[in-house]
């Protein structure tokens, strides 16, 4: 099942510019741009680093999509 995810979205309705959500959370800048683009799925520790920054219910940043049969 892929997982999606608001990252982007969210990023850019609280006005936060890439490279300082990177910085604040202690990655490169291109690891969060493949992680925005969902070619990367970010770490457990990294995925519960961008809930707890967000301050967000982890269902509302992350989607775990139904895998149609």
């Amino acid at each position: 099942m892929p997982v999606r995810n608001n990252i982007r979205s969210i990023r850019k309705e609280r006005g936060i510019k890439q490279l300082q959500l990177a910085e604040d959370l202690q990655v490169t800048r291109q690891t969060l741009t493949a992680i925005e683009n969902n070619k990367y799925n970010p770490s457990l520790e990294l995925a519960l680093k961008i809930v707890n920054y967000f301050n967000l219910p982890i269902q509302e940043i992350f989607i775990l999509e139904e895998e149609k049969e």
